[in-house]
């Protein structure tokens, strides 16, 4: 039922060939009810009709055969949902025998005579199939209504006494007998193919709202996996950037161990100042992860770090500066604010730069320029190195996901070689 309610090929929507359930057990014993009504109703019509000796007939039938007829009317409207055109025939049928008998009640029969009708248009499930036995049985009774009518205007009419309208009685009475009938069957027929329709929008309001909801649910999924990504990728910057750094720092206070100690004390506490650094970014990563932000505790929100950004970038390049890289760090024009999620987009592209300058290129300087341009933001990153030998020259998640944090804000990044030598990175974010 996922695509029921689509379009196929241009043609008719789906929806238009759909079936009405059956009725649930809350819609059956209602049913039952109403044909208990119903034939409460008949007992009572019939008995009052008989005792004021008000029926239409001159004889009758016993007054324990009409109750009969009246319970033979009724009872099918328990299964008018479930058999509905069967129901509407069978009550049909029996009305027609019912007048024939002569029963004195007439009240009741087409009110039953209504309720199969308005049922079967309600809870046909093949649609033609509905509609042309609603139109036949209509049909068959306006046929029995102008036989009742060709024998009424046989016999020997009444007197009319106080008959005062414009028109003949006669006529009047056919007149009568007609636009009444019309009125009936074509309300029956209204009402009942207005139910349908009513049912078969309210299955489709209720199949667009589970497919809205699983929509919902598709998009908080794929939010949830884009935070996943992000976190992931920042992860990723912060431990590369700081441990590279710790690597370098480490293996230079290895070497001067013995040689220098002033120079291996200063090494170890760049490698201790990084590592703290590190576990602050760390810390602020991994509290977004949290399920509930307010059920931290305060010692552990006091520890998280806000989002790095452009005032941070001197600190980048000490670092870099203390891994052995001769770093120039420059801004150019008017600084401006940002918005926070660029300012964190330029120090994570700033970092991986740098990282990959430190780990790769064999670099013995590098310039990170900040450019606040008139209709953007201009960060690059330039170095003169040619390149480890043994690294790969294939690109790896860094540079991929320094494309995904500069198409986030719509904006463009340029990576590749320089002319002479090094290499360059320039990101470019609209204003």
């Amino acid at each position: 039922m996922a695509d029921e309610w689509s379009r196929e090929g241009g043609h008719e929507p789906v929806w238009a060939r759909w079936r009405r359930p059956g009725p649930s057990k809350a819609e059956w014993r209602d049913d039952v009810w109403l044909a208990l009504a119903a034939l409460a109703g008949a007992v009572a019509v019939t008995v009052l009709i008989n005792s004021m000796g008000a029926s239409p007939w001159d004889h009758g039938p016993p007054l324990v055969e009409q109750i009969a007829w009246g319970a033979a009317m009724t009872l099918p409207l328990v299964a008018r949902r479930r058999y509905p055109l069967t129901v509407m025939f069978v009550v049909a049928a029996l009305l027609i025998a019912v007048q024939t008998r002569q029963v004195g009640d007439n009240l009741v029969p087409s009110v039953a005579l209504f309720l199969a009708i308005f049922s079967a248009g309600a809870w046909g499930k093949d649609r033609a199939r509905a509609r042309w036995a609603r139109i036949a049985v209509i049909v068959g009774m306006f046929g029995w209504l102008g036989f009742g009518l060709v024998r009424f205007l046989v016999q020997p009419m009444p007197e009319f006494e106080g008959a005062a309208g414009p028109l003949d009685p006669v006529l009047a009475t056919v007149l009568y007998g007609i636009g009444f009938n019309v009125l009936f069957f074509l309300s029956a027929y209204f009402f009942g193919e207005m139910a349908w329709v009513s049912a078969r929008r309210q299955a489709e309001l209720e199949h667009r709202a589970e497919q809205l909801r699983r929509s919902q649910e598709q998009n908080t999924r794929g939010a949830l996996v884009a935070e996943r990504v992000r976190i992931a990728r920042d992860l990723h910057d912060v431990v590369a950037h700081h441990v590279s750094v710790m690597g370098v720092q480490a293996g230079a206070a290895r070497r001067v161990l013995d040689r220098d100690l002033d120079l291996a004390r200063e090494a170890l506490r760049t490698v201790e100042d990084t590592a703290r650094t590190a576990i602050g970014e760390l810390r602020g990563l991994l509290g977004v992860l949290r399920a509930d932000q307010e059920d931290v505790p305060d010692e552990d929100k006091a520890g998280e770090t806000s989002s790095p950004g452009l005032d941070q970038l001197p600190e980048l390049a000490e670092l870099a500066r203390s891994a052995g890289l001769d770093v120039e760090h420059g801004v150019y024009g008017e600084p401006r604010p940002v918005p926070e999620g660029v300012a964190l987009s330029v120090y994570r592209i700033v970092q991986e730069s740098l990282t990959n300058v430190v780990k790769h290129a064999d670099a013995r300087k590098a310039d990170v320029r900040v450019r606040f341009l008139a209709n953007s933001l201009e960060v690059e990153v330039a170095d003169d190195g040619r390149g480890r030998p043994g690294t790969s020259g294939r690109p790896g998640f860094g540079l991929v996901g320094m494309r995904e944090r500069v198409a986030v804000h719509g904006g463009e990044l340029e990576a590749g070689p320089r002319r002479d030598a090094g290499y360059r990175v320039r990101a470019r974010f609209p204003a």
